[in-house]
């Protein structure tokens, strides 16, 4: 099989094509043929190894594993013995998790893992791009901010792929959802539902009082103490970047007014995520969630796919179709007619 690999830490170029032996799934697990996996920002620290504390996790000297990607969505080719829940044709989506893997035509996962069956109504580039934003807003939104009908939620890096999901799955939820993002990306963001949206080049969401109870800091760029001002009392402050200063203030704020909450969401247990990934595919077939896509890239583009990831500037997510090209023909999901 074809997969996307890399031997040591640098820039998108140290990502490129190479062939390996075809996986063979053991007791309990599926092979899945891989039409969409997402890169995200944990595969570009991954493949950098920066900042720092990427390579705790990725390998201090060089990489521990050579092929990266998580979210991944597919069709099942074949399964091993004692499977029970899945068959050979089973439209599949699903996530790696800290053992990546899905940059490649097949990947392997056990059928108790992160993995849900995938309505036939949602595109496979989709399902990945669910993964990739969805997988993570969700469990901030309903179990970091317990989220509530009502409540007044701000999300701050809205066009990103974390920022889309929680912009709808919070107006899902029943908030009034504040949004901010980049000028070019306003009527995106507004199309996603958001009651208000902010360009952040012109306004500065953290000048106002006590105007939120929810503030979900998507990309990490702005900061507890920066936003206490905005948010009510008993208001609640999330990110998904960690650093030694929420570490601490995720401890201090319990004992006050409004709390700051960094979560690991990628270390969660499959078992955690299996649930989450049967509510989002329910919703996005049911067309109450559609993640912005910025591209989709073939395999052999890897290192394009990480460019727009390191630019900081992507709308949604970046994909890549390990199952083959994208096709020369009009089609509403090229993942799937590229198998």
């Amino acid at each position: 099989m074809r997969v996307a690999a890399y031997e040591r830490y640098g820039p998108p170029e140290v990502a490129a094509v190479a062939e390996r032996p075809d996986p063979v799934p053991g007791a309990g697990e599926v092979r899945v043929r891989v039409h969409a996996a997402s890169v995200g920002a944990a595969d570009g620290a991954g493949r950098s190894g920066t900042p720092w504390f990427a390579r705790l996790a990725f390998g201090l000297r060089a990489p521990r594993q050579q092929v990266l990607g998580s979210d991944f969505a597919g069709i099942v080719d074949a399964v091993g013995p004692g499977v029970t829940r899945f068959a050979a044709g089973d439209r599949v989506f699903g996530a790696t998790g800290a053992a990546a893997g899905a940059h490649a035509e097949l990947v392997v996962v056990a059928e108790s893992g992160a993995i849900a069956p995938l309505p036939d109504e949602v595109p496979m580039a989709d399902a990945a791009a669910l993964c990739d934003g969805g997988l993570t807003a969700l469990p901030f939104l309903r179990d970091g901010a317990g989220i509530r009908p009502g409540m007044r939620v701000l999300v701050n890096g809205a066009s990103g792929s974390v920022g889309a999901a929680a912009v709808q799955l919070a107006k899902h939820f029943g908030a009034e959802v504040t949004a901010t993002c980049g000028p070019a990306h306003v009527e995106l963001v507004r199309g996603l539902g958001a009651d208000r949206v902010i360009d952040r080049t012109r306004e500065d969401f953290a000048t106002g009082h006590d105007e939120f109870d929810v503030v979900f800091d998507a990309v990490g760029k702005s900061t507890f103490r920066r936003s206490r001002r905005v948010l009510a009392h008993g208001g609640t402050y999330l990110t998904t970047v960690p650093s030694f200063a929420i570490l601490l203030q995720q401890l201090t704020s319990r004992f006050g007014s409004r709390r700051a909450v960094i979560m690991f969401t990628g270390l969660r247990k499959d078992a955690d995520k299996a649930p989450d990934l049967e509510v989002l595919a329910a919703l996005a077939g049911a067309g109450g969630l559609r993640p912005p896509i910025e591209r989709i890239v073939p395999l052999e583009d890897i290192a394009e796919g990480y460019r727009l990831v390191d630019s900081g500037h992507k709308a949604g997510s970046v994909i890549v179709t390990p199952a083959g090209r994208a096709p020369a023909v009009a089609s509403d999901d090229p993942t799937e007619a590229a198998a």
